[in-house]
């Protein structure tokens, strides 16, 4: 089996992870990114306008993505690699014409996978959401997804051939020589409003919050909310340090994933790979994956929430017997090399 990887979201590392774990299991795998390897047109914003308004014209559709990559180039890939799978991590819509697929599928007889790792942010903008689901999504062969609420509406409500698939995280390494825990909790993540009011019950304590967009809510946060936040994201062995000075790891799901019962992010696994205490929000989702009160914590409430904040951080030895217990989880279960062997085992059968 040869596969091209084709990361629709280099801005992070989750594709290159995957093609590492791709190839480390064995399998002869290329990869491209769509933004940073394939030629990117030229005056996008002019040709995007007139193309939106012949699409239109034509088709009658409210919305339209121009593609911003050189259509020739994302072909002369496929037929250099010529691959037995063309495995998208995030989205091709963006950056590459949909047609052109549509005519390589029938030329080529490639199979064509999506992993999909960010239809949910498109939650709360209808009319693109509902173009990827149109336009996009038919395109594919088999659809894997981190999600297991959005597989399961893949496969009742679309019919397509969906897999759950979640998320998993490289090794993040431990240092012999630990710093001391002076955060009591951290949160790293850019702000929406159901983070904003959650983080507002937890002002009392060492909070230590990172990420973007965080002055666009300065209006509706305390004094005391915008003295724990520092505005910049963090990735790496900056986040690394973090998780190893922190006592408790919080993850709050974006409002739009919560909304539809979903939400295990990267951060859960990254969490556990590095050893750390992570209470993250309850869903019927984690708990088909972990043990909760065993590998990880979980809360239903901004009650709740503060109350397992207050119990943890004056039981260092449960709050360490359920971090270890979470990193075996990890290890056995959810590094990348696992998962993809898993999402490779499928499509081989």
């Amino acid at each position: 089996m040869k596969i091209l990887l084709v990361d629709g979201i280099s801005g992070v590392s989750l594709g290159r992870d995957i093609f590492n774990s791709m190839q480390a299991n064995g399998v002869s795998c290329h990869y491209i990114s769509t933004s940073k390897d394939l030629p990117q047109k030229s005056l996008v914003k002019v040709k995007g306008a007139f193309a939106k308004l012949k699409d239109k014209a034509v088709s009658g559709r409210d919305f339209y993505y121009y593609p911003k990559a050189v259509a020739s180039a994302f072909a002369d890939a496929i037929e250099e690699c010529d691959p037995d799978i063309v495995f998208v991590v995030g989205f091709l819509y963006r950056a590459v014409d949909l047609n052109l697929v549509a005519n390589l599928k029938k030329t080529k007889k490639t199979k064509f996978v999506l992993y999909d790792t960010d239809s949910c942010n498109l939650f709360p903008y209808q009319r693109e959401f509902t173009y990827f689901i149109r336009e996009e999504l038919p395109l594919y062969d088999k659809v894997f997804s981190f999600s297991k609420v959005t597989s399961e509406f893949y496969a009742k409500v679309l019919g397509l051939d969906a897999v759950y698939a979640p998320f998993g995280s490289n090794p993040i390494p431990v240092p012999s020589q630990l710093p001391a825990k002076d955060i009591d909790v951290l949160f790293v993540g850019s702000a929406d409003m159901r983070r904003v009011f959650l983080l507002e019950k937890l002002t009392d304590f060492k909070l230590a919050i990172y990420g973007s967009r965080w002055d666009r809510h300065e209006p509706l946060m305390s004094d005391r909310l915008k003295s724990k936040v520092s505005r910049q994201a963090v990735w790496g062995g900056e986040l690394y340090g973090l998780f190893h000075r922190s006592k408790v790891i919080l993850n709050i799901t974006r409002g739009t994933f919560y909304g539809v019962e979903t939400g295990v992010n990267l951060r859960i696994p990254e969490t556990l790979s590095a050893n750390g205490f992570l209470l993250t929000d309850h869903t019927d989702e984690l708990g088909s994956q972990y043990v909760v009160g065993e590998t990880l914590e979980s809360y239903r409430s901004s009650e709740e929430l503060v109350e397992k904040v207050s119990t943890y951080l004056q039981n260092d030895v449960a709050r360490a017997k359920i971090a270890d217990q979470g990193h075996e989880c990890w290890k056995h279960n959810y590094t990348w090399d696992v998962c993809v062997k898993r999402m490779l085992a499928v499509l081989q059968a």
